[in-house]
Order: C-alpha cells, then sequence, then structure tokens
C-alpha cells in the first residue's frame, strides 16, 4: 500500500489513454443525463454545430483525471479537493492521455496536491486539473 512517506514533490503519476467509441460516449451520457447531440449524433454535430467530429465531453474527462488520481493512491487516500477545466475540444478517434505530477506533499494535514493533465496525440493539454488527496 502506498505511503504518504514514500511520496514526493515532482513524482509523476502513471500514464493511461483513453479511446472513447460511440457506445462508451452513448452510456456515458445516458447515464448523467446528457441528451447534447454533439455526444451523438455525428449529422447534426458536424453540419449544425461545425465540429469536425462527436465531441467527448468535458465531464468524462474529468472522471479520467479523477481515476487517474485515485488508481494512483488505491486504497490508501480519498479525493478531498478536485478541479479541472476544459480548455479544448477532443474528438471521437481521438486517444487521449491522462497523468499528472506531486506538486506538494503536507505532511501536518497527512495530503498530497498532484497536478492533472488530460492531453491529445500532439501533446497538447486539453484539460488541465488539480486534486488533493488525503491519506487515512
Amino acid at each position: 500500500m502506498m505511503k504518504l512517506s514514500d511520496i514526493n514533490v515532482g513524482d509523476e503519476l502513471p500514464l493511461r489513454e483513453h479511446t472513447a467509441s460511440n457506445v462508451s460516449l452513448f452510456l456515458y451520457n445516458a447515464a448523467v443525463w446528457n441528451a447534447h447531440r454533439i455526444h451523438y449524433d455525428e449529422a447534426y454535430t458536424t453540419g449544425v454545430e461545425q465540429h469536425p467530429q462527436i465531441v467527448i465531453d468535458g465531464p468524462l474527462q474529468g472522471d479520467w483525471l479523477s481515476q487517474c488520481a485515485l488508481n494512483w493512491v488505491g486504497d490508501a487516500a480519498r479525493l478531498t479537493n478536485f478541479s479541472y477545466s476544459n480548455r479544448k475540444a477532443a474528438y471521437l478517434g481521438e486517444t487521449l492521455t491522462t497523468g499528472g505530477r506531486v506538486t506538494a506533499v503536507d505532511v501536518e494535514n497527512d495530503s498530497v496536491s498532484v497536478e492533472l493533465f488530460v492531453s491529445n496525440a500532439k501533446g497538447e493539454v486539453t484539460t488541465p486539473g488539480t486534486a488533493v488527496l488525503r491519506f487515512d
């Protein structure tokens, strides 16, 4: 099990690749009651909204970021603070990568702060985020 004493500022979180499919986008949006057609209707998305392809939702990318942090610590800590901001659209067919790094270790409060990211194949950060994880 991971221990707070083993974590240092600058430590990298494991990278993970995500490739959404039509089915995964449909199921995710159904689960969160998001009926915006840009996440499932290609004709509408490209013809009306003028996107090049179906759009991967921002909240899904946020979920991938929280998973990145939580998978890294496992059962050793819990997420106590989390934020993210979608800065660049991502589209069906793109492989996105999540990762991050430790920015602070707070021994007094048994917590770690991390900077998170979702990046595209060009290495552009589409969704930056931050999290604080508290160790039990």
